[in-house]
């Protein structure tokens, strides 16, 4: 059942045109009839059955992610082919936003991958739009399995009650921080309540101490966010059509902030954070390659980002430092979906290959958490003894994390898209950066766009 399709209304969708419904599922095809046999004296042996043979089914997937992750995915895929021969997949994978860019331009085209994966900022976008379709049949059917999942590792897919998107694993934002780089500039690692005041400090000794950028990639959208949610607001109203905070002072200070650390080359400046952080993939980023002690992450891509930067570095994870005064900046989140497009022919098989990601314990043997820590309770057990360092820290992580938290806000409203990439990263972040434009005028214009943006939301 796919979810009603609304007005193509936001600038990434001006040439979809009409929504699809969603494809039927694919049947299995009935055998041919035996032909009759001859007369005969004798009666004709009886022969056993032709075993039913099914259908063909081609599905397509699309994800992003790290090299780690597509090495993992795509053996993931050949083992589900292997044990389903009946299946075909094709799978094409790409960075954080050129995923967004392929997947907007064939949603245009009426040709989405069957399976999509899908970030928590947007499924309440593409459910609106009638680009992903409901779930909830596959999951009374038995397609989708959630016997073994906990009703708040799903509800976060769900949108309008209808379960829209997968939760492929739980994580929460937080710094990885290099264990040597820190003793090196004669500092401890952050404690779980750590400040920006803190950061800014820790910056600056570890460009004195050691020679390395403090942190990198500290201005994007989400570090916008977590300011307000550790003041127990939100970017976003609940209602979905305008700015969720009435003070931009945090958001004015944290952008003064950026100014002073990349003026004494405590992070990047938006150049080299453009170049080095902005679209790469965590292996290629400044902590993975050695160039900062720590990296604004996912706690799920610390098993990229061990991986890239070698066992002999030890890398630990801290939550977001936080406003003074302020509360947890972290929330438990979907670390990423997989969601069935409208443009899928086969969606009870699409459906049949995410329940196998889910549950299936030899296939999480080879993905390892590398998403998250998995949904699925006899996973999480039988992973447990497995762990490597890099799980292992995740899994202590977002279990520490848990106990101090914010409650996980509502999915972005639509147009979030269009607001970070056309207003947020040029607009305010660069022109502050670039130094063409002061952080309380670039907050104003925020909040002006935002509102302007997200009007169009209201009913």
């Amino acid at each position: 059942m796919s979810i009603p399709n609304k007005k193509l209304s936001r600038r990434k969708f001006l040439q979809v045109a009409a929504i699809a419904g969603s494809g039927a599922a694919l049947t299995a095809c009935t055998p041919a009839a035996t032909p009759a046999p001859a007369a005969s004296a004798k009666p004709a042996e009886s022969k056993p059955a032709a075993p039913a043979v099914a259908k063909g089914v081609d599905l397509r997937i699309a994800w992003w992610g790290s090299q780690d992750r597509h090495d993992r995915t795509i053996k993931v895929i050949d083992m589900y082919m292997k044990k389903n021969p009946n299946v075909k997949i094709s799978y094409e994978f790409a960075g954080f936003a050129d995923h967004l860019t392929k997947m907007t331009t064939q949603a245009a085209g009426n040709s989405l991958p069957d399976i999509m994966q899908q970030d928590y900022a947007w499924i309440a976008e593409w459910a609106g739009r009638g680009l992903i379709i409901s779930l909830d049949n596959f999951a009374t059917s038995g397609a989708l399995n959630f016997k073994d999942v906990s009703e708040d590792f799903l509800k976060g897919g769900r949108i309008d009650g209808k379960l829209v998107a997968v939760n492929l694993g739980a994580n929460s934002q937080c710094f990885s921080c290099d264990v040597d780089d820190f003793k090196k500039a004669g500092l401890e690692l952050p404690k779980d309540n750590w400040t920006w005041d803190d950061f800014e400090k820790i910056a600056m000794t570890m460009r004195e101490k050691a020679g390395k950028w403090g942190g990198s990639g500290i201005s994007n959208e989400q570090i916008w966010k977590s300011l307000y949610l550790s003041l127990g607001e939100w970017a976003y109203a609940d209602n979905g059509y305008e700015i969720g905070y009435k003070d931009d002072t945090p958001f004015v200070n944290h952008l003064k902030m950026l100014l002073r650390l990349q003026k004494a080359n405590a992070i990047p400046n938006r150049a080299e954070d453009l170049a080095t952080f902005d679209g790469k993939s965590v292996e290629q980023q400044p902590l993975a390659i050695g160039k900062a002690a720590s990296d604004s992450h996912w706690s799920n891509q610390v098993v990229a980002v061990q991986k890239a930067a070698g066992d002999a570095r030890t890398i630990k994870m801290v939550p977001l430092p936080r406003p003074t005064g302020g509360k947890s900046s972290n929330y438990i989140k979907p670390s990423q979906f997989f969601s069935v497009t409208r443009d899928s022919k086969a969606p009870e098989e699409a459906a049949k290959f995410i329940d196998y990601f889910t549950n299936d314990i030899e296939a999480n043997d080879v993905l390892f958490a590398e998403r998250g820590v998995p949904i699925a309770n006899k996973v999480r057990e039988s992973m447990t003894p497995k762990l490597g360092k890099a799980q292992k820290e995740m899994f202590e992580y977002v279990a520490r994390v848990s106990k101090d938290v914010q409650p996980i806000r509502p999915a972005d409203p639509a147009g979030t898209a269009d607001l970070v990439k056309n207003v947020y990263n040029p607009q305010v972040i660069d022109a502050v950066l670039f130094e063409k434009i002061k952080p309380e005028d670039a907050a104003a214009l925020l909040r002006k766009e935002t509102n302007a943006i997200l009007a169009k939301n209201k009913k």
